[in-house]
């Protein structure tokens, strides 16, 4: 390995620590060059929590939301200033093409600025009210009010590796802007956008607001105790692992999972695909397909159209998809690039294995691909791939493993909205699922059964079409999170973010005094 290449140093108590022993690169996911590295640990992660439980809780308790918002609006402007440098970073690391990598880090900016001005809303004060004044006594001076609360513990966030700017910042957002000390822990793979955010971030924060654990997990989670809470975004099997963490089984600790997802999209029988809304639907299907190399956990896995248009949906994407060029990110023709890392294409070849052994090939086979700019075998590439089955409901691969890759697959149906939301539930929960439909009476039958399975329903159609960021894109205005096989958990949503790092309490007195508490 070259010596003198950047080793990424953790940010904590308060300074750069390089950790010790054994190192693991990071690599270009296109060439497999190396690119900067790590260490196996060597960090005193009990002096962080320390660090944080008082350095970072006295200075976050002493601001008001609109004081805490200040901070993440100076981040989000750092990273402004930064980010033509960060956008290169993940081109390198990621594997993102260009546009990729501006849909991770603006997301990430754009979050933050979202909750700097719902800070400057909430105002000069620490609590929020929970619903109205109520009267509880024999008259109006004996009042009741329920509010949210700063708690004081520390926010531990690990982040996956696809996102590793807008994961870092959707977390950060919300529990800074509570009030709460931040140890986040970056995906190793791709840790250098999150590496550099930090670097930006450090001198804008209060000491203790925000450390960063670089590299592997280590005894992180043994330092948790009551009042804490970890926010996790990753695969099923780890969030199981968390779940029955010895301490915090012990400790209770909040814990908010966000894990796999087969989201579906589901055309609706009165929709044309030559309307506005069936141009849409195919839209919204390629880009979820190819956007980030389909390494989204709000892309469409599962797609449904109704009896007679299979072939006509075929014909359309097959016609868009041939016309990505898929290679070396860094080209301006390129607009798909590698899988993050080894591991993950070898996950997803198995898993399209899986899916090739009881569906039909449209698309791309098994994914075999021959990518531009980059050396005789060399990256992890997939291409896309478009799979067709005649029984979706039944097809065991398609509804019980995420391929999280740029893979979908197709199903025919009767063309009723309750054959459609069962489809959907067959998921076992999703953080997204979308309907395409001008027939708002069919809508309404979908949303009403299809709801309690999918943590948002995106509604396509004519009238919204032009102004649509695709249900690939997750709003810090709007909840992100699902029941379920997506881990049960919820975050941003506007103000309802804040709600997982504070605690609801009840006060009972003197009215006046209640209401005096508020502001």
């Amino acid at each position: 390995m070259k010596r003198g290449m950047q080793l990424l140093a953790s940010y904590l108590s308060g300074s750069w620590s390089p950790g010790s022993g054994a190192r693991t690169a990071l690599v270009n996911p296109a060439t497999e060059a190396p690119i900067a590295e790590v260490s196996a640990g060597g960090h005193d992660l009990a002096a962080a929590f320390a660090f944080a439980r008082t350095s970072g809780a006295a200075e976050l308790n002493a601001l008001s939301f609109a004081q805490r918002g200040a901070l993440l609006a100076a981040c989000a402007k750092a990273i402004h200033g930064a980010r033509e440098a960060l956008i290169d970073l993940a081109v390198a690391n990621g594997g993102n093409t260009r546009g990729d990598a501006k849909f991770d880090v603006d997301g990430g900016s754009a979050t933050l600025g979202y909750y700097a001005e719902l800070g400057a809303r909430l105002g000069n004060t620490t609590h929020l009210p929970d619903g109205d004044p109520i009267q509880v006594g024999r008259t109006a001076r004996m009042g009741g009010q329920h509010i949210w609360a700063r708690r004081r513990g520390v926010a531990v966030h690990i982040n996956a590796f696809n996102f590793p700017g807008w994961g870092l910042c959707e977390k950060l957002a919300c529990s800074l802007l509570a009030g709460m000390p931040t140890i986040s822990k970056p995906a190793t793979a791709t840790a250098l956008v999150a590496h550099r955010m930090m670097e930006l971030f450090a001198p804008l924060l209060p000491a203790g607001a925000l450390q960063m654990l670089v590299g592997p997990a280590g005894d992180l989670l043994d330092h948790v105790r009551p009042g804490d809470a970890v926010a996790f975004t990753g695969g099923s099997s780890t969030a199981r692992t968390l779940r029955t963490h010895p301490k915090i089984v012990e400790h209770n600790v909040r814990l908010n999972i966000e894990a796999d997802s087969l989201n579906a999209a589901v055309l609706a029988p009165d929709v044309d695909l030559s309307s506005e809304t069936g141009g849409l639907f195919l839209a919204d299907v390629v880009r979820d397909m190819t956007q980030k190399t389909g390494q989204k956990c709000t892309a469409i896995r599962r797609v449904l159209v109704p009896l007679g248009k299979e072939a006509d949906v075929a014909d359309a994407l097959k016609e868009r998809l041939a016309a990505i060029q898929v290679g070396d990110p860094s080209l301006e023709n390129v607009r798909m690039g590698p899988l993050a890392t080894a591991a993950q294409a070898k996950d997803i070849k198995a898993g399209i294995a899986r899916l090739a052994a009881a569906t039909d090939s449209i698309y791309g086979g098994t994914g075999e691909i021959t990518p531009v700019g980059v050396p005789a075998g060399k990256g992890y590439f997939v291409g896309p791939v478009v799979r067709a089955t005649k029984d979706p409901m039944n097809c065991a691969p398609l509804n019980e493993h995420e391929v999280f890759g740029p893979c979908t697959t197709i199903g025919s149906y009767d063309g009723t909205a309750v054959f459609a939301s069962a489809f959907v539930a067959k998921g076992d929960g999703c953080l997204v699922s979308s309907a395409y439909s001008d027939d708002r009476d069919w809508v309404a039958t979908f949303v009403g059964a299809a709801a309690p399975w999918a943590g948002r329903l995106y509604l396509g159609s004519s009238k919204m079409a032009a102004m649509s960021p695709g249900p690939g894109t997750a709003l810090p205005s709007l909840l992100h999170g699902g029941p379920g096989r997506a881990g049960g958990g919820e975050e941003l949503g506007g103000e309802r973010g804040l709600h997982f790092y504070m605690q609801r309490t009840a006060l009972e007195g003197d009215a006046s005094v209640l209401k005096s508490l508020l502001g």
